[in-house]
């Protein structure tokens, strides 16, 4: 990463629509799996898209298995969104097996340049913001640059889940 890039965690706004819109294309474009989930939303009615996410926040509409979660957009000094990260206030069954409390994705274009350590580092701290003591943070097995971000951010590793499919997920605490 660059070190004069100023990076920080927003919360999403319409504000930045247009920036946005790219950011969503790009994903698109690159046929990959969209993480975190929320970036999968359809931003077509912007408007309500963010307001799905400050819903999402507030526990307001929220499907019966779901918890609240907090979404922020990391941005460049340019206003430039670089990536994302959504984190869950609490644990389910499922999120504790295979979701953990932060899941977070860069841009396609910008990987490997350091963001996703500098936007994991980020997120832990507004998880301890939202009262998180342990963050639980995981991986696909195959996913190594996500191990390498968990680990430089202070993931202790715990047993691994196999999901029915026989996907392998790695699982990491971080004391906040």
């Amino acid at each position: 990463m660059e070190s004069d890039q100023q990076l920080s965690l927003i919360k999403p706004t319409v504000e930045l629509k247009e920036e946005y819109l790219s950011f969503y294309k790009e994903w698109l474009e690159s046929k990959e799996n969209m993480v975190p989930w929320v970036i999968q939303k359809d931003p077509s009615n912007f408007e309500a898209m963010v307001q799905f996410l400050k819903d999402n926040e507030q526990g307001i509409n929220l499907p019966e298995v779901w918890v609240p979660d907090s979404t922020f957009w990391l941005i460049d000094q340019d206003k430039r969104i670089l990536g994302a990260v959504n984190i869950r206030h609490q644990l389910t069954t499922f999120l504790l097996n295979s979701g953990g409390h932060i899941g977070y994705g860069i841009r396609p274009s910008e990987r490997r340049k350091g963001f996703a350590t500098k936007l994991l580092s980020l997120s832990l701290v507004k998880a301890k913001e939202l009262g998180i003591r342990k963050a639980l943070v995981v991986c696909d097995e195959q996913n190594t640059g996500s191990f390498k971000t968990i680990f430089k951010n202070g993931g202790v590793p715990d047993t691994d889940f196999i999901e029915e499919d026989g996907n392998i997920i790695k699982r990491f605490w971080i004391e906040l």
